[in-house]
């Protein structure tokens, strides 16, 4: 029945349409804009989150945008004057509450300006800004404008801060949603005409591939899933998974149209031979996806669901449009099953142990992968945004990091014992090489102390006039109103960091013990960073230890066989060990957007081995004397052809200039890459066949 609706003479034509309309709907209704929040790494309701709100209540602040401005000239009254023009135009901006620059305050005179106002050159000043809650995509273009007015041959302008980190990667993630999305896919369809040259499988790739995609961002709209930190690539991802079932459909289509006259036979039998695998493929591909949903850090949970949605529909959109273009336009030729076969023994073995022991050597480097990288690797290096950024960061820090202390006897740290403890404590931390700018009720103190007259006035009473209503409150956001928690916010380095955040956090709260304090809570991105590292660190251990374990099952549902499963597993095994490994041993950072990829490697190399393994269960039952031989030489064309296509496609990533695509990209390629080699050379080899047939065409 479907067969006649694929071969009659509109199927096509109404699948073209389809994919068109798929195009047109998503450029109406769907935001595919990534969305960042202040808080990007996690959900307002994770867990993770519970310190940072708890010292958001109890120590309110705003967020800050820091402009680092340095004279180029040697005019020092020019230079305060274009100071004072810029942090007027500033203070307008609609989303900024407040600030400070040296036009309106005396960073010689108040130990709290001097350290925020300040930088180790003589030739640059900062303006700090505090801001409301609006969007860093509405706030950030608007400083951008103020700044782009006053930038000139004699004054330079950085302008740092979270929300406009935010921002940044915000637009790194567009653009490269935008360009390299869309080159990947002129690349797919260039690499598919060179391996096809076939006009009707080349159209009917890019359709079948659109119009999942087009079916996934639709859904995923619906279900309230955002295009963010990790579903930005969702396009290519979509793509790539759709990709992958055309490829291996395309191929038995193929080798059953070159042997039955019959074309619509033929597809009946090339969808038989390919429809298990492809189920099972995609149902590893699924479990990937589905194992990430119990992240938490939210935009993994976003990637586990839209990657779950775009799964399902890459596999049904597959059989339900594809077989129209190859049932009715695509040209029917001889099919060639092998082109290379290695028929020695020692020979075949001796591939066998190299590779196997390539991805033995790589699984060591797990060991030095780094979970826990420099906010400012998301930024490429040598780049002049790059190099901005590490300028603000070595001033005075660019990861803001919160500590509540109290003491733990109860004595009010506004009396002399408890206020000299929060000294002590404060002249620890701005010692350490971790720490930029350090702000605390001492420094407050300290502020306060520089006006007319309030050196006569009593800690307490001080703490007391900085907290009234009248200098609004600004006391508050570093002694409660009890006297009993006092806060530090700190600004942190992030670059130079040989150490992992966790240790740096770890000595830091030491300070406070050693001050006769403890600390209550830890918060802000830096904090929030390091337990980032250590859920990617358990999630690659754990996630993916758990879609192995459950990767038997499948294992053993396609291969019906104990043996055959264990040696499939071993053969998956490889492929995280060989992605996670490599990215040891070269130092590559494994960020959060990059920590999926040996998920999504692992779910999409899993589909050469099922596919091999369905062939040869298949060629046994009607007593293939070598079967396994033969189910690589009637697969191998397809797994190294999705291999090239899937490589070409991410390969565009690393081109990016957002560091973090780029190493996405290289680790999908280094897990299909793997996982082919895994599958035509070792997984056949582990079973002793008198030759290993390899196709390399």
């Amino acid at each position: 029945m479907l067969t006649r609706v694929w071969a009659s003479r509109g199927a096509p034509w109404i699948a073209a349409v389809l994919a068109v309309l798929g195009v047109v709907l998503v450029a109406l209704f769907v935001d595919v804009s990534p969305r960042v929040e202040g808080d990007f790494f996690f959900a307002d309701d994770d867990p993770q989150m519970q310190a940072t709100r708890e010292v958001a209540e109890r120590f309110p602040s705003s967020p800050q945008v820091i402009l680092r401005v340095e004279g180029l000239g040697a005019d020092s009254a020019a230079y305060r004057d274009r100071v004072e023009a810029l942090t007027d135009e500033l203070l307008t901006v609609e989303g900024i509450t407040g600030g400070y620059s040296i036009a309106n305050a005396d960073p010689s005179r108040s130990p709290l300006f001097g350290r925020i106002l300040l930088t180790p050159s003589e030739r640059a000043t900062n303006i700090i800004l505090s801001a409301d809650e609006t969007d860093p995509e509405v706030l950030v273009p608007r400083i951008e404008a103020v700044v782009e007015r006053h930038e000139s041959p004699e004054l330079d302008v950085i302008v740092s801060g979270v929300p406009v980190i935010v921002e940044l990667i915000r637009r790194s993630l567009y653009r490269d949603l935008v360009v390299f999305s869309l080159a990947a896919v002129f690349v797919f369809g260039l690499i598919i005409g060179l391996v096809y040259r076939d006009v009707a499988i080349v159209v009917g790739t890019l359709a079948t591939c659109f119009t999942a995609v087009s079916v996934t961002l639709i859904v995923v709209r619906a279900i309230g899933v955002p295009i963010g930190l990790l579903t930005a690539n969702l396009v290519t991802i979509v793509f790539v998974i759709a990709l992958s079932h055309v490829v291996f459909l395309t191929t038995n289509w193929k080798r059953r149209a070159a042997a039955e006259p019959d074309r619509g036979r033929a597809l009946s039998l090339g969808i038989h031979d390919t429809m298990e695998g492809s189920f099972w493929s995609m149902m590893a591909t699924l479990l990937g996806f589905l194992s990430l949903l119990v992240a938490s850090a939210k935009p993994l949970r976003d990637l586990g669901i839209a990657g779950s949605v775009g799964t399902i529909t890459g596999f049904a959109v597959t059989y339900v449009l594809f077989p129209a273009f190859i049932a009715r336009w695509a040209k029917v030729r001889p099919f060639v099953e092998t082109s290379l076969t290695l028929r020695a023994a020692s020979r075949r073995r001796g591939v066998v142990v190299a590779i196997a022991a390539v991805a033995v050597v790589a699984a060591a480097g797990i060991l030095r992968v780094n979970t826990d990288p420099g906010l400012l690797t998301y930024f490429g290096e040598g780049t002049e945004l790059r190099e901005g950024l590490e300028q603000i960061d070595s001033d005075g820090g660019s990861s803001t990091l919160d500590i509540v202390v109290r003491d733990p006897a109860g004595v009010r740290l506004d009396a002399p014992e408890g206020f000299s403890k929060l000294e002590d404590l404060h002249a620890a931390l701005e010692e350490d090489p971790a720490v930029g700018v350090a702000l605390s009720p001492t420094v407050l103190v300290g502020h306060a102390r520089t006006l007319p007259l309030a050196a006569l006035l009593p800690t307490p009473m001080l703490l007391d006039i900085a907290s009234s209503p009248q200098q609004g409150g600004v006391g508050l956001g570093y002694i409660t109103a009890e006297r009993d928690e006092a806060h530090y916010f700190l600004r942190m380095h992030e670059s130079g960091r040989d150490e992992s955040r966790q240790a740096v956090l770890d000595r830091l709260s030491g300070y406070a013990e050693e001050a006769g304090l403890e600390p209550v809570a830890v918060a802000g991105l830096y904090d929030l960073q390091a337990q980032l590292g250590r859920l990617i660190a358990s999630s690659l251990v754990e996630g993916i230890g758990g879609l192995l374990v459950l990767f038997l099952g499948v294992a053993f549902i396609v291969s019906r066989s104990a043996g055959t499963t264990l040696k499939m597993w071993a053969t998956l095994v490889g492929i995280p060990a060989v992605v996670l490994g490599t990215f040891g041993y070269l130092g590559i950072a494994v960020d959060i957007i990059t920590s999926p990829a040996a998920n999504v490697a692992l779910g999409l190399g899993s589909d050469a081995t099922i596919h091999l393994v369905v062939r040869v269960r298949r060629l046994t039952r009607v007593a293939d004397s070598d079967p396994w031989t033969h189910g690589v030489a009637q697969i191998g064309r397809a797994v190294i052809g999705a291999t090239g296509i899937v490589a070409a496609g991410f390969g565009i990533f690393v081109l990016s200039t957002f560091p973090p695509t780029q190493r996405f990209g290289l680790a999908v390629i280094l897990g299909t890459a793997a996982a082919a080699a895994l599958a035509l050379v070792v997984l056949p080899g582990l079973h002793r066949t008198p030759a290993v047939s390899v196709d390399a065409a």
